[in-house]
């Protein structure tokens, strides 16, 4: 489980530093879909970028399995507390889902990541109580990024790094970019969630879009680019901290 939880924290890095790159350039006017598929697809066009996208399917299923572990028997540092078991349990779901979707590039579906969840949502409101459960869903969508930027601003990311093992300039810089990284990961969350609640409350499902939805709803405001640029170098950050986490986490 332990090389399991590494190999799937450095995947989930790399595909956060793309998705960051990918919001940058949307920024600059490109054309790119900023999700978790998207930034696979930008990838597996290159040169051995199959075998690259396949390792991090590879790499995100590790994560997946690791937090399916932790749900079973308790988290490191947390016990068997229902809590952290049933966030671990959710995270093993979600990626496991990404997981999939990387295997998806691989063999050629084109079908983009914001256009599946549109006709998830679709399908779900249009059975009786669907828009209720589409906007609870939502809604836990937004607690989770707030939460996420408390997290982000109080450090207590830090409590799951193995810090006694870093230097002091290690530990600064591991600091500084989880707090920008988780914090500007947690107003994209909550950004996704508040575009899910609106989906439901005004029976839209293309407001659905996802984090490609979001994003692009960002550039779409007054000094939305500026905006758009400034968070995609924060997921770029949370990338990079993803990175020392693979390397420092307690597992």
């Amino acid at each position: 489980m332990a090389w399991a939880a590494r190999a799937g924290l450095t995947a989930r890095a790399v595909v956060y530093l793309l998705m960051g790159v990918l919001a940058v350039l949307v920024a600059e006017g490109r054309s790119a879909e900023i999700d978790q598929k998207g930034a696979l697809e930008a990838v597996v066009s290159h040169p051995f970028g199959g075998w690259l996208v396949g390792l991090t399917a590879v790499g995100l299923a590790g994560y997946a399995l690791w937090r399916l572990s932790e749900a079973a028997f308790g988290a490191v540092g947390e016990g068997r507390r229902i809590g952290p078991r049933a966030q671990s349990l959710v995270r093993a779901l979600v990626y496991g889902f990404l997981a999939y979707s990387a295997v998806s590039v691989v063999t050629g579906s084109t079908t983009g990541q914001s256009s599946q969840q549109q006709g998830y949502a679709a399908q779900t409101m249009a059975h009786p109580g669907g828009r209720w459960v589409v906007g609870v869903a939502g809604a836990l969508l937004v607690v989770t990024g707030l939460a996420l930027v408390a997290q982000g601003l109080r450090l207590t990311f830090m409590r799951a790094l193995a810090t006694q093992t870093m230097t002091p300039a290690a530990r600064a810089l591991v600091t500084q970019l989880g707090r920008i990284g988780t914090t500007a990961r947690g107003l994209v969350v909550a950004l996704v969630g508040a575009l899910v609640v609106d989906a439901a409350w005004t029976y839209d499902a293309n407001k659905a879009g996802g984090l490609d939805g979001a994003l692009k709803t960002l550039r779409d405001r007054p000094f939305g680019p500026v905006l758009l640029a400034i968070v995609g170098l924060g997921l770029v950050a949370f990338g990079l901290y993803g990175l020392a986490e693979a390397r420092y986490r307690r597992v």
